[in-house]
């Protein structure tokens, strides 16, 4: 699964701003003065909406296809957090039976969800093996 949502960009009528928003994720909304700030922002936006997704026990959005639109690419780390996410949903795998396969304290399991805490990469790779699930990681042109 890659994590790469479209966002649509309104300018305010009078132009003292850029308006973002997500159509798959549409409790995310930011802006900011100029197109390219509304995007810097955009990234923090959806994260913390997919987080209130995670508390809520919510299904995450799959992104729909840019066609030409702007889009936001989450980092590593909260791509795979949010990938273990749901493949405990799929599983029906909870923080206590996670730790347990994992060998580790619940609440270090539990910071594995947490998109504000900076897990350990490899742990978050370890849940994602022992869920039968392979972390692969893409490098491309910037664009």
């Amino acid at each position: 699964m890659q994590y790469v949502y479209p966002v649509r960009l309104d300018s305010e009528p009078d132009g003292s701003a850029v308006n973002v928003s997500f159509p798959d994720v549409p409790e995310a909304l930011t802006w900011g003065d100029d197109a390219a700030e509304a995007l810097i922002l955009a990234e923090d936006c959806v994260t913390g909406a997919l987080r209130g997704y995670i508390k809520r026990g919510w299904s995450i959005p799959r992104p729909s296809p840019a066609r030409g639109r702007p889009t936001v690419t989450l980092p590593p780390l909260v791509a795979a957090k949010l990938a273990l996410y749901e493949a405990m949903r799929e599983q029906s795998v909870d923080h206590e039976d996670l730790a347990a396969r994992l060998g580790m304290a619940e609440p270090t399991a539990r910071r594995l969800l947490d998109l504000d805490h900076r897990s350990h990469i490899d742990q978050v790779e370890a849940a994602l093996r022992c869920l039968g699930k392979r972390l692969e990681i893409t490098v491309r042109d910037a664009a």
